[in-house]
């Protein structure tokens, strides 16, 4: 073999996010070490992920195929049963997936989608019964209306928390959505678990509006998760050229997009909107100027970190990172990058039930991954 090749075989290793995360690697945090390991590889744009057991995790993958990964490894035949999807839509797709709270008993998983309707697309939510590779009887629970031919910002996780489905969902591209209550587009939606509408609902009673409505002012929400020790539900969105903002998701709260922001316009130097602030719309808890592209996030509660117990993982697509925050009093304290460019685009973070933290790419030969401890 010429030095040449030697070379180049040495360099592709040395630079390739492929082969950094062929073999178990070691870290550094600003509060200890940790490793990352291969669970599978050869996903095709995954999105989100949901733990049936310790041995059995379901992936979407937004092309349209649900997948089964099972003793770590990764059945070739996709899960059958979903609803037909519009997997060739821009942004959208096969989106989220959450196990009902009494999956156990029932077997019973929602999935997120891009669905073809009036006027276009938008997304829609179905559930049905999980067994042996298959879903039953699945059915329509929530239909997003107006549906539109944009291929942008869908959104969409998906959150089981005190007896109701949480589902966000981004403004198609058509930011005057995000203030009408009479579209679904850029808001949050608050479902009881079975599709219906809890009478509760901040717009139940307004005329012309969504009753599933739960908040408004949202741009691309991607990130969706409950705090384990106040039961807060958290939630993050992505933001134009900066202006991401972390924040808590409030009955009948406005979230401000597009009327204020702290990003800019894509082409133009220019702020978006009249300002940062406004009467009547909430400021986020915490924002990122420039932009990181958050996506899934998850707090932690394993034991194998104990320094991050409660800390926040992000995953950031812009930078191919892992995002940790330390809260103190419901603000950030620490915003620690982690895994920069190593593996990637970082598409969705979530805690398995075996303790460890697990984490998503995104790309079209995508990895399972999950942090454990060094020794």
């Amino acid at each position: 073999m010429s030095l040449r090749i030697v070379l180049s075989v040495f360099c592709t290793l040395l630079i390739s996010p492929a082969a950094n995360a062929a073999e178990r690697q070691e870290y550094e945090s600003l509060k200890g070490q940790f490793a990352v390991e291969v669970v599978v590889s050869g996903l095709k744009h995954p999105w989100g992920m949901a733990f049936v057991s310790v041995d059995e995790i379901l992936v979407t993958e937004r092309g349209g195929d649900l997948r089964l990964i099972k003793n770590g490894r990764l059945d070739p035949r996709p899960v059958s049963g979903l609803p037909k999807i519009a997997g060739n839509s821009g942004q959208g797709g096969l989106l989220d997936i959450a196990l009902d709270p009494n999956f156990s008993a029932n077997g019973r998983l929602c999935i997120s989608y891009a669905a073809e309707g009036e006027g276009g697309r938008g997304t829609d939510i179905a559930c049905g019964k999980y067994q042996g590779g298959e879903i039953q009887n699945i059915q329509v629970i929530f239909r997003s209306s107006p549906k539109s031919d944009s291929g942008r910002h869908f959104g969409s996780r998906l959150v089981f928390s005190g007896g109701y489905l949480f589902a966000t969902l981004g403004d198609r591209g058509i930011r005057p959505q995000a203030q009408d209550v009479s579209a679904h587009p850029g808001s949050v939606i608050r479902l009881f678990e079975d599709g219906s509408v809890p009478s509760d609902n901040p717009f139940v009673t307004t005329p012309g509006a969504k009753p599933e409505i739960f908040t408004l002012g949202n741009r691309n929400p991607q990130g969706l998760a409950v705090h384990p020790v106040t039961g807060e539900l958290w939630m993050h969105e992505h933001g134009p050229r900066g202006g991401e903002g972390l924040n808590l998701v409030i009955r009948g709260a406005n979230y401000g997009w597009p009327v204020i922001s702290y990003g800019q316009e894509y082409f133009l130097p220019k702020a978006v909107g009249e300002g940062t602030h406004k009467e009547g719309m909430e400021q986020p808890l915490y924002y990122w100027v420039p932009s990181i592209a958050p996506s899934g996030m998850a707090f932690y509660t394993g034991q194998d970190f104990p320094q991050w117990q409660g800390n926040l993982f992000i995953g950031s697509l812009k930078f191919q990172e892992l995002v940790r925050l330390e809260l103190e009093n419901g603000k950030v304290v620490t915003d620690e990058r982690l895994l920069g460019r190593e593996y990637g685009r970082i598409r969705d973070v979530r805690m398995g039930p075996d303790g460890h933290l697990y984490f998503l790419t995104d790309s079209p030969d995508a990895q399972l991954l999950k942090i454990v401890p060094v020794d």
